[in-house]
């Protein structure tokens, strides 16, 4: 049987709002009057006429008459004392994303339930976790105290399906109700038609038939109803009648897609340092490789988040280059990302260690001769884990070939992680490691024409006596590849020479000597030498 959690927030958007005041509101400056509980306060948004209209109000708004939706003009007549602010949708959504994410500390699958009006709330899919917090009931009570310490008021409600969660959540009677198969159309009859989710012109034609619960709707012909209650821009009513009592599936999305492996624990008195963080780690780890070990998996990149007393969360993320469950490399990598980036606010009251990315991992026999070399590729493996665990996965870079035999256009840098290191040795020695960019020009460069090595040449303000040179590598260019600058890319002789000091240098002659560089074709410039390299 599945279980599904619905939490309704009762006034989310004004409980966001005096969070981000609290957060901003410096100790000696005086509180804003709209933290005080007391006061009748809305959020005010335009509707599409351009209208002013209340988004959200508290309690004190609500008890003084003031609904969703009426006019701020109209709001202001009946309270002159009413405090106005602007409505901030788009703040509202990402909290609410975040609380989803925070919400993770009960089920690994959180959607967001985005129903307007003031009813928006969220999903828990609980199947087959209930006992690990005492039972349906106390997960209930547990989801509802935690979120009202984190400052939200929220009602919640449990049934085998999203529909009639959602219902128990904001039209049951009692406190944190809970459904099973047997009672759910017994707990749903009582509710108004509302509860199925439905749209005003839905909801008005089905009272104007009389139909005004949901147990009214039981005994009426299905074929009758579908055809008057036609589904159009929204679910019709009976789609949302059926997927309230479970003969139609309803999907729900994920806030983040539900790790496979995770292990958790919570603590009955919240850790305030990094250090406690770290102490209680490696048994999370251990327990993590257990699960993978089972399954013959190996993580590739693990998360650690920590669940904060206020309602928020913190995260540190690792990946690996090979799939491996060493916990103590675990513990190695997150050391070298730093525990010092995990913001725990006023304390986390519970760790989850998750596996992002997964992959087999199988044992096998290597040949004798082969075992050396092995050991350097893991160990090769676990430097380039640390270093990007310390530096970041943009920061530890190796090139990789592109289709192009233009020198600056050959290779482009890619994330080292998760590749193996190749060199090709026709080119060791040939080519630079590291290209100048862009080519720095040579002075007064000393040749013989048509297409002889420069015998001298300034660079970098120091004249160069050329003793040994070998060339030229022709290199056409690439006609259907314009050059960033938007000038005409032209034919390039490289060479490598040498000076008497030993020093090697990689450099070429753009364009060609001859009789026709004045003339048409790419040579109408004079031809050019630049440096684009120093050889090792």
């Amino acid at each position: 049987m599945k279980r599904i959690v619905s939490v309704w927030l009762i006034d989310w958007p004004v409980s966001v709002r005096r969070r981000s005041l609290e957060r901003a509101r410096r100790p000696a400056s005086p509180p804003d009057p709209v933290l005080d509980p007391q006061n009748p306060f809305a959020l005010i948004l335009k509707n599409r006429r351009g209208a002013a209209v209340i988004h959200a109000l508290n309690p004190v708004a609500r008890a003084a008459g003031l609904r969703r939706g009426q006019t701020q003009a109209d709001a202001l007549a009946m309270i002159p004392h009413l405090l106005c602010r602007p409505a901030d949708v788009a703040a509202d959504h990402r909290a609410l994303e975040a609380l989803a994410i925070w919400a993770e500390r009960w089920s690994p699958s959180v959607s967001l339930d985005l129903s307007g009006d003031g009813l928006e709330g969220l999903f828990l899919d609980v199947t087959g976790a209930t006992h690990l917090f005492g039972g349906e009931a106390a997960l209930l009570a547990l989801i509802r105290n935690r979120l009202a310490e984190a400052g939200a008021t929220a009602r919640v409600s449990m049934a085998p399906t999203p529909g009639a969660a959602w219902a128990l959540a904001r039209w049951g009677e009692e406190r944190d109700p809970v459904a099973t198969d047997e009672t759910l159309s017994d707990l749903l009859a009582d509710l108004p038609v509302e509860a199925l989710r439905l749209d005003e012109r839905t909801v008005s034609g089905a009272r104007r038939l009389g139909l005004k619960t949901v147990g009214s709707l039981y005994a009426m012909p299905r074929a009758g109803l579908a055809r008057r209650f036609r589904d159009g821009d929204v679910i019709g009513l009976v789609k949302r009648l059926d997927q309230a009592r479970g003969h139609s599936g309803e999907a729900l999305t994920p806030v983040r897609p539900p790790p496979r492996y995770r292990v958790w624990q919570a603590f009955a008195e919240p850790l305030g340092d990094v250090e406690g963080v770290e102490m209680r780690l490696p048994e999370l780890a251990d327990d993590l490789s257990r699960a993978l070990e089972q399954d013959g998996q190996g993580a590739k990149a693990l998360t650690l988040t920590g669940f904060r007393t206020d309602g928020e969360t913190t995260c540190l993320s690792v990946r690996m280059g090979l799939p491996g469950r060493d916990g103590t490399i675990w513990m190695r990598l997150f050391r070298e990302a730093g525990f010092g980036r995990l913001e725990l606010g006023f304390g986390l009251d519970a760790l989850m260690l998750s596996a992002d990315l997964t992959e087999p991992m199988t044992a096998r026999q290597d040949a004798l001769e082969s075992e050396a070399e092995a050991r350097q590729a893991e160990s090769l493996a676990a430097l380039i884990d640390r270093l990007t665990a310390r530096l970041g996965e943009d920061r530890v870079l190796t090139p990789e070939p592109v289709d192009s035999w233009i020198p600056e256009r050959a290779e482009r840098l890619v994330p080292m992680l998760g590749r193996t290191p190749t060199a090709d040795g026709a080119e060791v020695g040939r080519r630079p490691i590291l290209l100048l960019e862009p080519p720095e020009p040579l002075e007064d460069p000393v040749f013989d024409l048509p297409d002889g090595a420069p015998a001298r040449f300034t660079w970098r303000r120091v004249s160069r006596r050329i003793v040994r040179a070998e060339g030229p590598e022709r290199l056409s260019p690439e006609w259907w590849r314009p050059r960033p600058d938007g000038r005409e890319m032209r034919t390039r002789d490289y060479y490598r020479v040498e000076d008497g000091e030993g020093g090697r240098y990689w450099l070429f002659r753009e364009g060609r000597y001859g009789w026709d560089y004045t003339g048409a074709g790419d040579d109408r410039r004079a031809p050019s030498w630049w440096m684009h390299g120093v050889l090792a």
